[in-house]
């Protein structure tokens, strides 16, 4: 009997994503009755805002809703999208121009799908949402890291971008405010990377997903509204999940140049045709509505994210610059390593990591799901006396 042929090997060497790995872990371990603290994932634990949900329960009395509607998404929230990225991003582009997707994750995959070919190098400043690379391997790219540490509170210069370049550069990944450093470039800095990328073609696939998640008077200054010619070499990638608490609602989208987003609508229209319809005009309504709740949930965050920040920063041997954005703080940890906690010496983040959910039981993401080792993800996206007694056991241990 001939043995099976082998399983696609492209798919065989994609990872899974690291931070819903230990999200599950944490979870599995609280279902079986562990008092676990989880600052693994990055979802709010707000509800979404009542008239969102409000418009969607509305949704479900139109018939017309249980029918196909165009694949890149229905007039109502491509036209709210359209007015979003005037108001946040400063573009102007036709509806014709934004494809509605399931999720950012789904953008952010149909970008790099758009515009990578065959063993062209993506610059991927690190540390870098775990996704990017393996969404780059499966558009048959090579992910080249560029790695800024927390001395550089984690942003990469022209310089450094310039080192890496190649003559098979095409696309640079840009991400601010980021995940998962929560690190914010500001827009002197902004522009002059993106007058690099349009110096030298090279294609920018800007993640904004957070672009309203900003402290201390910081702004998250779009590399479009900072370079306004490198519009016709950025697809912008955004969602509802993270500012109006809607990560199961799974609606993102993508924003580009014409014949960019005709390629890309193509590969949808065969990928998965259209997002729910409920859930589009429930993100129309998240956009179109009133922001009060979700200046809100900004508002708790920045509140959380100055009590992790101070508390952290009281354990011996942890460093963590401050975050003005997103909802993370990425402490540098290198000084916990290599020393005896509790009988046991992790000379990585990953072993520190473990430690810390065995001995603590708190779990956080090792440096590792993000770039090099010796840093901790931590996201603040929780309860606030969930998050003081997590860190409160961190202090006991490394005490």
């Amino acid at each position: 009997m001939t043995d099976r042929a082998p399983l696609s090997r492209k798919l065989s060497a994609i990872a899974e994503s690291a931070t819903l790995k230990v999200d599950a872990k944490a979870k599995a371990l609280k279902a079986a009755g562990r008092p676990v603290i989880s600052y693994a994932a990055g979802e709010p634990d707000f509800a979404t805002p009542q008239f969102v949900v409000d418009a969607a329960a509305e949704a479900l009395r139109d018939p017309a809703n249980f029918r196909y509607t165009p694949a890149a998404g229905v007039p109502v929230l491509r036209e709210a999208i359209v007015a979003k990225t005037r108001r946040d991003s400063g573009l102007e582009v036709p509806a014709s121009q934004v494809i509605v997707t399931n999720g950012g994750k789904q953008a952010v995959y149909q970008a790099f799908q758009t515009v990578v070919n065959p063993g062209d190098e993506v610059l991927l400043p690190a540390p870098y949402w775990t996704t990017y690379p393996e969404a780059i391997a499966l558009a048959d790219g090579v992910p080249v890291e560029v790695f800024a540490g927390a001395d550089q509170d984690y942003k990469v210069t022209v310089a450094q971008l310039e080192s890496a370049r190649t003559d098979k550069t095409t696309v640079l990944v840009f991400v601010s405010p980021s995940n998962p450093t929560g690190s914010v470039y500001t827009p002197e800095e902004t522009a002059e990377i993106g007058r690099w990328a349009l110096e030298h073609g090279i294609w920018v696939i800007t993640d904004e997903i957070y672009q309203n998640l900003t402290y201390e008077g910081a702004r998250a200054v779009s590399i479009v509204e900072a370079v306004p010619e490198l519009a016709g070499q950025t697809l912008l990638v955004n969602g509802v999940a993270k500012t109006y608490a809607m990560t199961g609602w799974r609606v993102g989208w993508m924003v580009g140049p014409a014949d960019a987003m005709k390629l890309a609508g193509n590969l949808q229209s065969h990928l998965s045709s259209n997002v729910n319809n409920i859930a589009q005009i429930a993100a129309a309504a998240a956009l179109n509505g009133p922001q009060d709740e979700a200046e809100q949930f900004r508002e708790a965050f920045d509140r959380r994210r100055r009590l992790i920040v101070s508390e952290l920063a009281k354990i011996d041997g942890v460093e963590v610059p401050n975050p003005l954005g997103a909802f993370y703080v990425y402490p540098d940890v290198r000084g916990l390593l290599n020393r005896e906690w509790d009988g046991v010496t992790p000379t990585t983040s990953l072993e520190l990591a473990d430690l810390i959910l065995d001995k603590a039981e708190v779990a956080v993401v090792p440096g590792e799901a993000f770039g090099p080792s010796g840093y901790l993800r931590l996201s603040y996206a929780l309860g606030d006396a969930e998050l003081l007694e997590g860190i409160h056991r961190l202090q006991r241990l490394f005490s």
